[in-house]
């Protein structure tokens, strides 16, 4: 690639806008290069699902017959992104990472690929997910192993992996994640990029997922300004989403340039049963000191979130089984061991468990609302309690676990509280492997994580990888 190419993969949406208003580039020539750089890399990380070359040159030719005119549709207009395979695209399947589904060509959009196209964004393509996104890595019987850019012999974690394999690389520079239990902001941090899941109902989904009453729609970007920027697109409300808040800001990134000074942080270093990696542990306590120099206070805490466990475990368990029990025996020999084994699990429970889980989730919920109202702005807590490890496997070898929930005892909580939160990257291991520190606010305090996220990129700018790494 020349120099401008070179470039190109370098930058984000903000530098891509400002050099199409001065015609330093056109997206022609933004969505060729991006194009050629996931031919060549993809095949090494797997991210993508399904590219559209031909759609996103056609769609890139007249964003560029609108830049040359003057009128640009909107935020995103001319801009590479990319969609979660879980999600409806007008002309690309929706395969959800499995055999039994259809592969014809969705009719119509959902909601975020809707709005980002209605706002001139080109959509590139469908980023890996496990099947029906049912765990915390990326891998599926219908696309194989998803593979970690920083080390190809790791996962990149899930569900949205593809998705944050592509961020980090620049293969696009909007990604449209789903987080049902932590599956933003666990490939987020295991990629060193940022992830946000906003606060539940505040971007639609259509139609509903197998879990709806928990599942976050929100951007994997480099960082927090794209993230803002697809945000303003798809953080509007949409009817058909029966969960939707017509809540969202005018303007998601309106006063998150404040400084810290007066924002108390409370810090959040273990959980009940599950054994934090020292190096985690010791970049979160270094990023709390780093918030510190920023203005903030930091108060060491004891929020207990180990109590969510088991009413996570009877919803994610007992939606298994709903998915599975519909359908066919020939259907269940093709999916995934794993995902079956969980639909045994919830064949087990009755409608008292699921009510009594409902109730656990609403006085979690209360008890954490309190702690914001009353002594925090926001918590601050690993994003995940391990490193990065092997692909192709569902938890780290040596650590006694049994399932992916056994190493994210810090995302899921807030799924069940429908709280904002965002993993973000604050270093890396001994070994070179990112971490990502999450930060957690209110309901509808998405302002206040965003703030403090921008702050803390902006004084400790991430790196990314130039290209997939095997060290083998």
């Amino acid at each position: 690639m020349d120099n401008r190419e070179s470039r190109i993969a370098t930058m984000d949406a903000a530098a891509l806008i400002d050099a199409y208003a001065a015609g330093r580039l056109s997206p022609v020539e933004v969505i060729e290069d991006t194009l050629a750089r996931i031919d060549r890399d993809n095949p090494a990380i797997n991210a993508f699902c399904h590219v559209d070359h031909e759609g996103a040159l056609a769609a890139a030719r007249e964003a560029e017959t609108r830049w040359r005119a003057g009128k640009p549709l909107g935020l995103v207009d001319g801009l590479p992104v990319t969609m979660k395979d879980l999600t409806r695209v007008r002309g690309m399947p929706a395969r959800e990472g499995t055999l039994i589904s259809d592969p014809a060509p969705c009719e119509e959009d959902g909601p975020p690929a809707r709005m980002m196209r209605e706002a001139g964004a080109i959509i590139l393509g469908k980023t890996t997910t496990p099947e029906f996104g049912w765990k915390g890595v990326t891998d599926s019987p219908l696309t194989g192993v998803t593979r970690n850019p920083w080390d190809t012999r790791l996962t990149p974690g899930g569900s949205s992996g593809g998705a944050a394999a592509a961020c980090a690389l620049n293969l696009g520079v909007m990604h449209q994640g789903g987080d049902s239990g932590g599956s933003i902001r666990i490939p987020a941090s295991f990629t060193g990029t940022f992830g946000f899941k906003p606060t539940f109902g505040l971007v639609p989904q259509w139609p509903p997922c197998s879990l709806p009453s928990m599942s976050h729609l929100g951007p994997i970007t480099r960082t927090v300004d794209d993230a803002i920027r697809m945000l303003n697109v798809v953080g509007r409300y949409d009817s058909r989403d029966s969960y939707a808040v017509d809540a969202a800001p005018d303007d998601w990134g309106e006063g998150t340039h404040a400084p810290l000074e007066g924002m108390r942080i409370g810090l959040i270093t273990r959980a009940e049963r599950v054994g934090v990696d020292p190096q985690v542990t010791a970049a979160i306590e270094r990023a709390a000191r780093q918030f510190e120099a920023l203005g903030a206070e930091v108060v060491p805490d004891d929020l207990d979130l180990h109590e969510a466990g088991e009413a996570f475990k009877i919803l994610w368990y007992s939606t298994s089984w709903r998915l599975c029990s519909q359908m066919t025996e020939s259907e269940r020999r093709q999916i995934s061991e794993g995902l079956m084994k969980n639909a045994w699990r919830g064949e087990s429970l009755n409608a008292n468990d699921v009510h009594a889980a409902q109730e656990a989730r609403a006085m979690l919920t209360a008890r954490f609302e309190a702690s914001f109202r009353n002594r925090f702005d926001l918590f601050l807590m690993p994003s995940v309690a391990v490193l990065p490890f092997a692909a192709g496997q569902e938890v780290p070898e040596g650590r006694g676990m049994s399932d992916w929930m056994d190493w994210t005892p810090f995302t899921y909580p807030f799924n069940l509280t429908r709280q904002p939160a965002a993993s973000l990257p604050c270093g890396f291991s001994e070994e070179g492997l990112p971490i990502g520190c999450q930060l957690v606010g209110a309901r509808f305090n998405d302002r206040a994580v965003l703030c403090a996220s921008r702050a803390y990129l902006a004084a400790h700018p991430p790196r990314f990888p130039d290209a997939p790494h095997d060290p083998r």
